[in-house]
């Protein structure tokens, strides 16, 4: 099966900034044992900015674009060496893809992008992608930036032609009320039209370090089920979910992707 698993910034760190050493250790060697298994796979990894912060010892997450850009420069060399090395005491190639919405947005470069990440997964590499954090600013009149890699990672599916979306976060799904602040909230498994009652249970926040929430999971679900993948939202906490969500197990929410002739 060809998945793509985007990890968040709380996920992959600590409220510091710093890498949380040992849950991406174990990240990696349940992605390394799922490609040892015959599937092919494709990481968005957030977590650029969130490192720089901490390898830069700032306060917090930059208000101000420049010290993004520096904090995402800084970070994302962190990112991909630290994920090179891990990958690679289990014998497997990684390979660094930074992109930006013009990108995905306009015809020939999202052609140039898909040519990319498929020829490495012929090849048996595993494709690493972030948003090209560095360079792609929003200015007036101008996007160049996707905002956040929930819907980057729906993207990155359709262009990677993958049977399952998988986003790991900091919860456990999509639930009827939010569960840090209602006891009586209910995990809703399965989804299989957003509605607006759906995106009446997003809220829009999401943790100091990142910038995704449930509403950007809910647009990014969107996309994979118009395209015919599935989505699933579970807990990051143990990455180890992942056999159990590849295995097709019920874990989380899962959003049915729209398949021809269903």
């Amino acid at each position: 099966m060809r998945i793509v698993v985007k990890v968040g910034t709380s996920t992959l760190a600590h409220a510091t900034g710093r890498l949380n050493i040992r849950r991406v250790e174990e990240l990696v060697k349940v992605l390394s044992d799922l490609k040892n298994a015959g599937h092919q796979l494709v990481l968005v990894s957030s977590g650029a900015i969130g490192m720089g912060v901490g390898k830069l010892n700032l306060p917090g997450r930059p208000a101000d674009m420049p010290t993004k850009q520096a904090a995402a420069a800084v970070g994302q060399c962190e990112l991909m060496y630290t994920y090179d090395k891990l990958f690679g005491a289990y014998n497997h190639t990684v390979a660094q893809l930074l992109l930006t919405a013009e990108d995905v947005n306009f015809p020939r470069r999202r052609q140039n992008f898909e040519n990319a990440v498929r020829r490495l997964l012929e090849l048996n590499a595993l494709p690493i992608v972030n948003e090209n954090d560095a360079v792609a600013t929003d200015e007036v009149g101008v996007s160049t930036t996707i905002g956040e890699n929930d819907t980057l990672s729906a993207i990155v599916a359709q262009c990677a032609g993958a049977e399952l979306l998988i986003l790991l976060s900091d919860i456990d799904g999509l639930y009827t009320a939010d569960p840090h602040q209602d006891d009586h909230a209910a995990l809703i498994p399965e989804v299989r039209e957003i509605t607006p009652e759906l995106r009446a249970l997003a809220g829009a926040a999401g943790t100091a370090l990142g910038t995704g929430g449930m509403a950007t999971k809910l647009k990014a679900a969107e996309i994979a089920m118009a395209g015919g993948c599935d989505m699933v939202i579970a807990n990051g906490r143990s990455p180890e979910v992942l056999y159990d969500i590849a295995a097709g197990r019920h874990t989380g929410t899962r959003f049915i992707g729209r398949r021809e002739g269903a």
